[in-house]
């Protein structure tokens, strides 16, 4: 495990000009609907947990999970007898974690919200938090402005981003060669280093620490991999629906290709450790 570092505050800088957000999100929205993020998404539990670690998560004090997906970090505070509310604006995913919160026996409030605007006054969280959630939002900065809004002074933000040298990092780069983002978009991955993360919350916080963690992506063979993330992934899905035969055959060629220089597994299986930041922002 690598050490953790802490940034110094500074003032935030000047964002670039921006694209039509909205039109992106509509667009988003089918994508993270299309499949099942479930069966990729429940993968990454580890994660959740950890970062509940890292926030110090207490007994009773208001959490709110944004982008949450299918609820891993929503399911780790609850563990932790957090007072949980789970957003996404995508209400299928939101579905899906509360069937999982009911198989568990938790009690927990699911809305659905847009992390760019969320429906909750200020201060109103002790934690705000998201596991490779809001990392997708297309307003980057706005979403960030929003988290800090609605978490209390004192509180915590606490997030894990994959980084831009990571394995899924160099996803990231494959889909765009593919399908281009729309022009001004940010990549995800920017909430992957330090110093995305200096403009976001440099200003507004007391503290902010940051740690380097691997998360190992595992699977029973490079074929197992692309039949899970072509068939339940919406992001891959919605790629392979997008390509002539030609292009899929290439992306799926590509996609093999990078997967067999990171697999670490000499048994015939799929073992991938892909880099993140898992971040505590203190107000």
């Amino acid at each position: 495990m690598q050490n953790a570092t802490t940034i110094e505050p500074k003032k935030n800088e000047a964002s670039a000009p921006t694209p039509d957000y909205d039109a992106i999100k509509a667009k988003q929205n089918a994508v993270w609907s299309a499949g099942d993020y479930a069966i990729v998404g429940s993968t990454l539990q580890i994660v959740g947990e950890q970062l509940c670690a890292a926030l110090d998560a207490r007994p009773g004090a208001k959490f709110l999970d944004v982008a949450a997906g299918n609820g891993n970090v929503t399911l780790a505070a609850a563990r932790r007898w957090c007072d949980v509310t789970s957003t996404d604006y995508v209400p299928a995913l939101l579905d899906s974690g509360r069937r999982r919160a009911e198989a568990n026996g938790m009690s927990i409030e699911y809305k659905v919200a847009d992390a760019e605007d969320l429906p909750f006054e200020d201060g109103s969280y002790d934690y705000v938090a998201s596991s490779f959630g809001v990392m997708f939002t297309p307003n980057q900065a706005k979403a960030a402005s929003e988290m800090a809004r609605v978490c209390r002074k004192g509180g915590r933000i606490g997030l894990a981003n994959w980084t831009p040298g990571s394995f899924i990092g160099e996803v990231f780069k494959l889909v765009g060669r593919f399908v281009p983002p729309p022009a001004g978009l940010n990549s995800p991955a920017l909430w992957g280093t330090e110093e995305r993360l200096q403009e976001f919350f440099g200003d507004i916080a007391t503290n902010i620490r940051i740690e380097k963690k691997m998360y190992d992506f595992r699977y029973k063979s490079v074929d197992h991999f692309v039949d899970i993330f072509s068939t339940y992934y919406g992001p891959t899905l919605k790629v392979l629906e997008a390509l002539d035969e030609e292009k899929r055959a290439q992306f799926t060629a590509e996609l093999r290709d990078l997967l067999d220089s990171w697999n670490e597994a000499t048994d015939g299986t799929l073992t991938i450790p892909s880099e993140y930041l898992e971040v505590v922002v203190e107000l």
